[in-house]
């Protein structure tokens, strides 16, 4: 089965298609070293939950909206490679500099999933 990195992140709105070009430009460079599939969804229904919601996780602010993203891999070891390919790629430098990001960094949070089922 394959192998899935997913990504939570609070964007601001006024920040969203600047957000969405680097994503374009980041999922084209993953694709190319072999990433099986980059997606990129902008929060639609966001309610706070009773206990836990993307927006309550990400501490979403007025004014923001939050990207829920995947990337994925034939399997882990292909992650592995493609993720350090694409973090030594020089045409996403600019994704080295939090500052310049269109998006908090210390709000986001990712992890590494082995899928199990697949329907």
């Amino acid at each position: 089965m394959s192998y899935v990195d997913g990504f939570v992140i609070p964007v601001p709105l006024g920040r969203l298609d600047d957000y969405l070009r680097l994503a374009r430009r980041a999922g084209e460079i993953w694709k190319e070293y072999g990433a099986l599939e980059y997606v990129e969804c902008v929060g639609d229904d966001l309610r706070p939950g009773e206990r836990a919601s993307f927006s309550q996780n990400v501490e979403l602010e007025p004014g923001e909206t939050v990207i829920f993203a995947w990337v994925r891999y034939a399997s882990r070891e292909d992650r592995n490679r493609i993720l350090e390919q694409v973090m030594n790629d020089p045409r996403l430098a600019d994704m080295v500099d939090h500052a310049k990001l269109p998006f908090d960094v210390e709000r986001l949070f990712w992890g590494g999933f082995m899928e199990r089922i697949r329907l």
